[in-house]
Formats: C-alpha cells, sequence, structure tokens
C-alpha cells in the first residue's frame, strides 16, 4: 500500500508492506501524481515497508530522479539496511537524503541485513 500526502511544499509517500513487482502495476499512477504534485521536498516514509526489490527500487530511484531535474530532493525515512544496499547496489543512492535521526514509531525497522562487506550503513 502507497499513500500520499501533502502540505504545502512537502510531498510525503508512505509506504506499508512490499515494495516489489507484484506492486508495479500501481506505479505509473502514484509516479505521476506525485510529479503533478511539484513540491521541492519528496519524502518517502518507509517505516512499515518488509520488502523491496529492485523493481521497488527502480520506482523510488525514478521519483527522486523526477524531483532533482526539477530542483526538488528526495528524503528516505524510516529505510531499513537492506532498503539501502539495494539502492545503493542500483548505484543511486546519492540521489537520496537519509533521515538518519527518525526513529519508526513501531520500534525497529531492523531486518537484521548486514552488508555483505560488513561496511556500515550507509548516510
Amino acid at each position: 500500500m502507497i499513500e500520499i500526502s501533502t502540505s504545502s511544499t512537502t510531498t510525503t509517500l508512505t509506504v506499508a508492506g512490499d515494495l516489489d513487482l507484484a506492486e508495479r502495476d500501481q506505479f505509473p499512477e502514484i509516479a505521476a501524481r506525485v510529479v503533478g504534485l511539484r513540491h521541492q521536498l519528496l519524502v518517502v516514509d518507509m517505516c512499515e515497508v518488509s520488502f523491496m526489490d529492485s523493481t521497488g527500487a527502480a520506482f523510488l530511484i525514478s521519483l527522486a530522479d523526477s524531483n532533482r531535474k526539477r530542483g526538488g530532493a528526495t528524503v528516505l525515512r524510516g529505510a531499513d539496511q537492506r532498503d539501502l544496499f539495494v539502492i545503493e547496489i542500483c548505484g543511486a543512492l546519492d540521489l537520496f537524503r537519509i533521515d538518519s535521526d527518525h526513529h519508526c514509531e513501531n520500534g525497529s525497522n531492523d531486518s537484521g541485513f548486514r552488508r555483505p562487506d560488513g561496511a556500515s550503513t550507509p548516510a
């Protein structure tokens, strides 16, 4: 499930459940709505994401790239180490600001994933 909320300057996407190939049919409509809002700041709340594959990462990357081309910024909030790794492997982590100060309401969003190289969480 993906919900869109707005304030005067910010669009927030709240993602819950899986962000993967099975959900891709809704991506074009959501992307069109987000782009149409034309806010400078896009916040992607990932506190409730249970799984993200490369299809979900590609969706987020396309949103961030589109927002960057309009002079905006995209923030990942509550992203798990595993999710950040998927985006990093896609070569697109630099398109995002990582909200490392955010603490999800449901406690920890840590899946237990550890990077193969043992490096710390990207910031």
